[in-house]
Parts: C-alpha cells; sequence; structure tokens
C-alpha cells in the first residue's frame, strides 16, 4: 500500500480510488441481447392474438377456449412480477436474466409442439410465469451499465421496444401462420432467446451483485396464486358451463372470494408483503392506478376484439388482420420521445384526457361499423387511436408514482404493472364472454321474425341454396349469425367508448404536483 506524509510529519495511508462501475466489454452487443430480450417477451404478449382462429381450428377448440392462450399467459405473468425483487436478491439479477430467458425459450417450445388446447395453455401459464421478471430485470441491468447522463437514452431506447413489439406482434404472427404455421409464432423464440442468454451472460460476467436470503411472504403468494387463478378459471369456463348453474363455477367463485379476502387483509397487516397494498394511502397513486387499469383493460379488450372481428366476420386472413390493426402504433413511435420530452409543460391530467377522449372517440366509430366496412376505414380509425395511445402511458405513471416516498417509487411501479396485467387478463374474458353472450341473444332475436311458411323467405332460401333448400337455409342463418356476431361488437364498442370517458373522471382526483418525481415515473413504468 502507498503511503504518504500527514501534516505531522508521520506517514499515512494513501485513499483507495472509488471503485469504478461495472461496464460490459462491449457495450452495444449487451444493450442488442438485453433489447432483444425484452422484445421477444413483449412481442408474445400479442403475437397469437391473430393467430387465435387458426390455432382453435386445428386444436378442435371453441373461440372462448382459445382466448385462454391469452389470458393463462397475462394471468402468470401478473403472479410472477410480485416475486421479482424477491428473486433478484436471493440470485442475482444476471442469473435471474439468464434462467428467466432459458426457461423463456423452453417454454417456448412447449408451447410449439403442443398437440392440444390443454398443453398449449399449460405451456403459455409457464411462459407467462418465467416472463414475469425478465421486462424488470432487463430495465435495471439496462440502466446499470450505462453512466447517468446516457440513462435517459437506455431508457429511450427500452420504451421504443415495448411500443413497437406488440405492434410488430399482429403482423408478424400473421404472416408466420398465413406461411408456415402457427407453431413458428413460439419457435421464434429460440434461437432469439439462447442468443440474448449467452450474450448478456457473457457480457455481464464478473459484475459485482450482493446476495441474500430474504424472508418470503408465502401465505401472501400461496392466497394470490389461488384467489387469481380461481377467479380466472371461473371466468374463462363460465359461458361454456352456463355460469353459476353450474357447481364448478360455484365452488370457483367460493375459493376465490376466500382466497382473495384472506389475500387482501394479510397484505394490509405483513411487515414485509409480497404485494405492497399500503401504497393505495398515496391519493395520487390510488387515482392514477385505478385509471390506468380500467383504460388498459379496455385497450387490451381492442386488442383481442378487432383481429378476432377482421377475421371471423370480414374474412381476413391473419396477415392482413395484422396489416389493418398495425397502424395503431405509428403515432407511439413517433410522438413518445416528444411526449416524454415535453409533457412535463402541461398538466398531466389534461394529457391524459385528451388521449381517453380520442380512444373513445375511436371505439364509438367502430360501434357504427358494419359488413362493408374497408381496409382503409378500419387502418384509419387503428391510426387515430395510435394517438390517445402516445398520451396515454406517460402521463398516467407520472401520475400514479408523483406521491410515493422515494424508497416506494419501485414497489408501486411493480404493483402499478401487476394490477394492470390482471385487468388486461380480467378483461380479455369478460370481453369474448360478453360478445358471444349478446351474439346469441341477436341471433335469437333476429330468427323470430323468419317464418318457414314465408313465401318470400322461401323464395330467398331457395336462391341462396341455388335450387337445394337445405343449403339455402345453412347459407341465411351463417349471414344471420355474421349480423348478430356484427352487432355484439357494435354494442361492445359503445360501452367501451363510455368506459373510457369515465376514466377521465379517476384522472381528476390526483393532485398536482406531479413533476416532483416525472423523470423516475416516466422510467419506471414503461
Amino acid at each position: 500500500m502507498s503511503t504518504i506524509a500527514d501534516d505531522a510529519g508521520g506517514p499515512r495511508a494513501a485513499p483507495q480510488p472509488a471503485a469504478a462501475p461495472f461496464r460490459p466489454p462491449n457495450m452495444a452487443l449487451c444493450t442488442v441481447g438485453l433489447a432483444l430480450a425484452s422484445f421477444m417477451q413483449v412481442l408474445d404478449t400479442t403475437i397469437a392474438n391473430v393467430s387465435l382462429p387458426t390455432i382453435s381450428g386445428n386444436l378442435g377448440a371453441s373461440a372462448n377456449q382459445a382466448t385462454w392462450v391469452i389470458t393463462s399467459f397475462a394471468v402468470s405473468n401478473a403472479i410472477a412480477l410480485p416475486l421479482t425483487g424477491y428473486l433478484t436478491r436471493r440470485f442475482g439479477e444476471v442469473r435471474l436474466f439468464t434462467w428467466a430467458t432459458l426457461a423463456f425459450v423452453i417454454a417456448s417450445f412447449l408451447c410449439g409442439i403442443a398437440n392440444s388446447m390443454g398443453l398449449l395453455v399449460v405451456a403459455r401459464a409457464l411462459q407467462g410465469f418465467v416472463a414475469g421478471p425478465m421486462y424488470p430485470v432487463t430495465q435495471a441491468l439496462l440502466i446499470s451499465i450505462y453512466p447517468p447522463q446516457k440513462r435517459g437514452q437506455a431508457i429511450a431506447l427500452l420504451a421504443m421496444v415495448t411500443v413497437v413489439a406488440p405492434i410488430a406482434g399482429p403482423i408478424l404472427g400473421g404472416w408466420i401462420t398465413d406461411n408456415y404455421s402457427w407453431e413458428w409464432i413460439f419457435f421464434i423464440n429460440i434461437p432469439i432467446g439462447i442468443f440474448a442468454s449467452i450474450v448478456v451472460g457473457r457480457q455481464m460476467k464478473g459484475r459485482p451483485e450482493k446476495l441474500e436470503t430474504p424472508k418470503m411472504d408465502y401465505i401472501g403468494l400461496a392466497t394470490l396464486v389461488l384467489g387469481v387463478g380461481a377467479l380466472q378459471i371461473m371466468l374463462d369456463l363460465g359461458n361454456d358451463e352456463d355460469w353459476f348453474n353450474s357447481h364448478r363455477i360455484v365452488i370457483l367463485a367460493i375459493v376465490a372470494a376466500i382466497a382473495l379476502s384472506v389475500f387482501v387483509i394479510w397484505e394490509l397487516t405483513e411487515k414485509d408483503p409480497i404485494v405492497n397494498l399500503r401504497l393505495f394511502r398515496h391519493r395520487n397513486f390510488a387515482a392514477g392506478t385505478l385509471a390506468l387499469v380500467m383504460a388498459y383493460s379496455a385497450f387490451f379488450s381492442i386488442s383481442l376484439l378487432v383481429p378476432l372481428w377482421l377475421q371471423r366476420n370480414m374474412g381476413y386472413t391473419p396477415i392482413w388482420a395484422g396489416l389493418a390493426t398495425a397502424p395503431i402504433g405509428l403515432l407511439p413511435v413517433i410522438l413518445t420521445p416528444f411526449v416524454g420530452k415535453y409533457a412535463h409543460r402541461f398538466d398531466l391530467r389534461v394529457l391524459a384526457s385528451v388521449a381517453f377522449v380520442v380512444m373513445a372517440a375511436t371505439s364509438f366509430l367502430r360501434s357504427g361499423f358494419n359488413l362493408e366496412v374497408n381496409f382503409g376505414r378500419v387502418a384509419e380509425i387503428q391510426l387515430i387511436q395510435g394517438l390517445g395511445v402516445a398520451l396515454f402511458f406517460m402521463p398516467v405513471l407520472t401520475i400514479l408514482l408523483s406521491d410515493l416516498e422515494p424508497h416506494e417509487i419501485s414497489a408501486g411501479s411493480g404493483l402499478a404493472t401487476f394490477v394492470r396485467t390482471l385487468g388486461g387478463s380480467f378483461a380479455a374474458s369478460l370481453t369474448t364472454w360478453a360478445w358471444n353472450r349478446r351474439t346469441t341473444i341477436h341471433h335469437a332475436e333476429l330468427t323470430e321474425h323468419i317464418s318457414a311458411y314465408d313465401p318470400a323467405m322461401q323464395q330467398t332460401v331457395y336462391q341462396l341454396g341455388h335450387g337445394d333448400p337445405q343449403a339455402g337455409a345453412v347459407m341465411l342463418n351463417q349471414m344471420i349469425g355474421q349480423q348478430a356476431l356484427q352487432i355484439g361488437f357494435n354494442e361492445i364498442f359503445y360501452l367501451l367508448g363510455w368506459i373510457f370517458l369515465g376514466v377521465i373522471v379517476f384522472v381528476w382526483f390526483a393532485r398536482p404536483p406531479f413533476a416532483a418525481k416525472a423523470g423516475t415515473g416516466a422510467a419506471a413504468g414503461h
């Protein structure tokens, strides 16, 4: 150890330089690996949407059962999110990233080889669960390797990935389904995941991490899994089981009610809860999170319904359904950097309100669709909705994090993501159920006005079947079914429009200032 003389002439130890922060050998390669893993994980939230009719047809499942492919991923993902903090402290961020990414690859392979809807749903649930920690850990690693003055660029890159990936999902999923087979929407994850895990593992080798053995809230975790799982299964099975006329649905409802009640009570009283529900004591967090959950649930419903409608009613192929929905991402990609840079100059409640008005307007426009609407009109409304998406996430996320204490920011971001993901999953099940329910009702109402003894109707059936009355009756029933589907679709979008307008009320329960933690909020929320 080198020495220097002190003021009295005696030797003393020279001050040691502070340890340099860890930097990977190749910053660009490491960034690419992290971004690819995040892109892969976010992509899988939407890539299956346009392929659901094909998947259900190939596996001999109903349209309702096909929705489980989406909801099983979302619910498992939401359940795993609260475990991220515990797992990073226990195993370290680099190891958790590598393991989770490789597990995602294995789960994707299992999805691709599934030969029944049951196996596919189980594999998707596994895929969603291991994906839970991936995005938060990717965000933490990406921020840690960049110097403070460049962290904004790193966050912007990750934000761009989260905007582009859900847009690319339907297009890529449609193209793969049309030109190859639906299994490849999962198999494409295999080379990407292996590349990302190897690159990041090697680049991050030697990164110092402080490991510990934190206390695990096992009761909170068990009641969360049991309650949320039972509720989601009830929502998915309800339509097929005739709801509360089924003993299975009644039992699931009782289990969900008891487990979730115990979960809430336990988490409010536990010293170190897995989900910190006490954060809802903050006014802005409570108002912002409620607005986020309701608006995202409605938005998620749109993302699911439009591709299904295009294929079931309008006869679009998966790739054309993906292309028709893709314009929703153009304005967010262009405007997101400007929103992040200039939003603090405005009242964030105004920006969020504008976003919800735009999304309500596009929902009302879709409620006027008919079977003659063309591709350009569908794409035009998707493009307009993109303005609402661009103004939605950053202001609401900043509002909900604005009155949290600095040490609560991470937990608040995680909790908001958790309830937002659950909301989207529940909305998918409820929306599919409502569409099928309204379709059945309208089909019955339309057929009430048809009489087999009406000469005009007999002539119509004869013409439709080209002289074959039986074939004509089948054709007529299909036409009535399409009209019933369209009316149900229009009714749901009319309701979604009013939901978006209602969310504005919750935003205005929040109180300024919002700027104090705006930078942190925007970063944490993506």
